[in-house]
């Protein structure tokens, strides 16, 4: 299996070295770079790859970089957490094609902000390697795995618990893609898709608001991620204010 490894966050320093240990070495490794660039160092540092293999930020896209990418005769790109638009002439590269781990079952909660959209809108939630598409999360789906929201889920531990989803969903696909037959199961229907913005559309309430609890604390839940800014917010007597919450399951 010949690959380049495309990737940011934690867990795609956790895809590469299992990728290594089952003998898996990448040709070729891109990284993000400036305030995207999370865990880029030490991607580099477990590829063991010399300088001229590794490309910053979109330096991918460009011309003498394509040429090399496309001189290695990869079978996979794989993307795991990689913050960038991916254009069709970089799709094209690889064999068999550009992969993506996704933090959503899809079709459902295509795009951005995943968790909080998945318990605003009670649809099924869990993780997909897919492969890439010019559609925004609209590729064919190789393995996918359901998790179940609990009532004290909140956005930032969904998070959490599906990143540990995602890895199985690799982890368990993996012979498939090293003997280069993976699955090519297409997305049935539309789904749903967010934007980035669209969360911040929903952030700011007014305290005179009619709604009811279980909507109130859905809401609350949804925008309790790992940034404050994201999180629910109102204003009085001329000063803002962000609420997060935190819910613990206690005895009957």
């Amino acid at each position: 299996m010949r690959y380049v490894f495309a990737g940011d966050r934690e867990l795609s320093v956790k895809i590469l070295r299992f990728l290594k240990e089952q003998g898996m070495h990448p040709l070729a490794l891109l990284v993000s770079e400036g305030s995207n660039a999370s865990h880029a160092q030490e991607l580099i540092e477990v590829s063991e790859l010399p300088e001229e293999r590794v490309f910053y930020g979109k330096s991918f896209t460009d011309e003498k970089a394509m040429a090399i990418l496309s001189e290695l005769d990869v079978d996979y790109i794989i993307g795991i957490h990689f913050p960038y638009i991916i254009p069709k002439r970089v799709l094209d590269i690889p064999n068999i094609g550009f992969l993506n781990l996704h933090p959503s079952y899809l079709p459902y909660n295509k795009g951005w902000h995943t968790p909080s959209w998945a318990i605003l809108s009670g649809d099924p939630y869990g993780a997909t390697l897919h492969f890439m598409s010019e559609g925004l999360d609209e590729g064919d789906i190789i393995h996918q795995k359901e998790i179940n929201i609990q009532p004290n889920d909140t956005a930032n531990s969904l998070y959490a618990r599906v990143l540990d989803l995602e890895f199985d969903v690799f982890t368990e696909a993996f012979e498939s893609l090293k003997t280069l037959q993976p699955n090519n199961m297409k997305q049935t229907h539309m789904g749903t898709s967010y934007k980035k913005k669209d969360l911040f559309k929903i952030r700011e309430i007014a305290l005179e608001d009619a709604t009811t609890w279980g909507n109130a604390i859905d809401t609350l839940r949804a925008l309790t991620t790992n940034k404050i800014e994201e999180a629910v917010c109102f204003e009085k007597d001329g000063k803002k204010y962000a609420v997060q919450i935190n819910i613990t399951e206690i005895d009957s």
